[in-house]
């Protein structure tokens, strides 16, 4: 296997696009992986710190991640943070349809958030944990 330079790796397209079919809004949809800053924005935006308690918020991580990775077929978004409300009001099977196929494409395990949690209670002050 060859040894890649910096100009080799970052030449390198690696974010992959998928057509998912849709049913429950009549068509399809392109879905792409994540970059590494918006997997870590998108992991941010799951965290619910008050204080110095610290919480993995799970409400909406559908139409969260489905905001993040819907995109054209050049990988453009369709849409912007804005519209996680209005994305968390379409079909939750339409939704786990996008965030299933994102999940894979992003490298994002069902273990990952679970890991996230046991992270944050572990870096908590005191050990206490956030109800």
């Amino acid at each position: 296997m060859a040894i890649l330079t910096k100009k080799d790796i970052l030449e390198i397209k690696d974010i992959e696009i998928e057509r998912v079919e849709v049913p429950e809004w009549g068509g399809d949809v392109f879905v792409k992986g994540m970059t590494g800053l918006e997997r870590d924005t998108f992991e941010a935006s799951i965290v619910q710190q008050r204080g110095k308690d610290a919480r993995v918020n799970m409400v909406n991580i559908r139409a969260k991640l489905a905001a993040q990775t819907i995109c054209d077929e050049g990988g453009v978004r369709l849409f912007t943070d804005k519209d996680i409300r209005l994305l968390g009001a379409k079909s939750a099977n339409a939704l786990q349809r996008v965030f299933d196929v994102a999940q894979r494409l992003s490298g994002i395990t069902e273990g990952d958030v679970d890991e996230l949690a046991e992270n944050l209670e572990k870096n908590l002050p005191d050990g206490s944990a956030s109800d």
